[in-house]
């Protein structure tokens, strides 16, 4: 690592640790960037506009994938068929299409 904070953040991660607590709700994070992306969900806050719309973000991905939308961009290619997505999430739920399984069961 190219600096020791870096290094120390990544044994977190074999440590399980987690230091960083929300003062609101007591969640806890192993990344300080992960207790403050947690914090503006709690407060509102959307510093990520859109600049063709009037929609905005708390999470800076959110806004890059809600800015395919307007370029049409989809560059999650489904390797079984010709279809493709705009993020990642819905392309693995299409994949289940393929393979016949499903995520949840109802036990009902």
């Amino acid at each position: 690592f190219s600096k020791n904070s870096h290094l120390t953040t990544h044994q977190m991660a074999h440590s399980g640790e987690e230091p960083y607590q929300c003062i609101q709700c007591d969640k806890v994070f192993s990344h300080n960037g992960n207790l403050k992306k947690h914090q503006m969900t709690l407060t509102g806050e959307k510093p990520y506009q859109c600049n063709q719309c009037d929609k905005a973000f708390s999470i800076s991905s959110l806004l890059k994938t809600h800015q395919m939308t307007h370029t049409g961009e989809k560059p999650y290619q489904c390797n079984q068929c010709d279809k493709a997505f705009s993020n990642s999430s819905n392309l693995n739920r299409h994949q289940l299409a393929h393979t016949g399984e499903r995520s949840y069961d109802c036990n009902q």
